[in-house]
């Protein structure tokens, strides 16, 4: 059974992993309205990518007797001035992310919640791929910024991501 910390820190998870969702799709948007499927393409992937995400908590959660208690999702940003301010964007977000996982495993330490810290494992392996690719993406756009043909090359090489299987 889950206790009643982890319950609602997870079902604040939930919230936040759903917001990424919400603010990569977002994210698309622009890039597909700057004639930049390739970007737009990667962005839904890792909106999709976020659902999963929430998804999984939100099984843990029912899984170990708890009860899932779905919030409000902020309405994201809509406008940008630049790809790399969108990155930018991206990499700040997914670090916040990973403060609140690793938050998320303080806590099952505290409660000495195993179930919980073998599954938040999971997740700290995650956000560390999560952020590595997106300091990649600024890096690779601050070296190309003022290029505009090598955007359109990074663009078709984030085209060329599949999801996951």
């Amino acid at each position: 059974m889950i206790g009643k910390p982890m319950q609602d820190a997870m079902n604040e998870q939930i919230n936040k992993e759903l917001f990424s969702s919400y603010l990569y799709l977002s994210m698309a948007a622009y890039f597909e309205d700057q004639n930049l499927p390739g970007f737009g393409s990667w962005m839904r992937l890792q909106a999709d990518e976020e659902r999963g995400h929430a998804m999984k908590f939100y099984d843990f959660v029912l899984e170990r007797g708890g009860k899932v208690q779905l919030k409000a999702i902020d309405a994201p940003k809509t406008e940008w001035t630049s790809s790399l301010e969108v990155a930018e964007e991206v990499a700040a977000h997914e670090a916040k992310i990973t403060a609140s996982i690793y938050a998320l495993y303080e806590l099952a330490l505290k409660e000495k919640d195993y179930p919980a810290q073998v599954m938040l494992q999971w997740f700290i392996s995650e956000q560390v791929e999560e952020e590595k690719n997106a300091a990649e993406i600024v890096a690779n756009l601050k070296l190309i910024e003022a290029r505009g043909t090598a955007v359109m090359m990074l663009d078709h090489r984030l085209a060329k991501r599949k999801g996951e299987e």
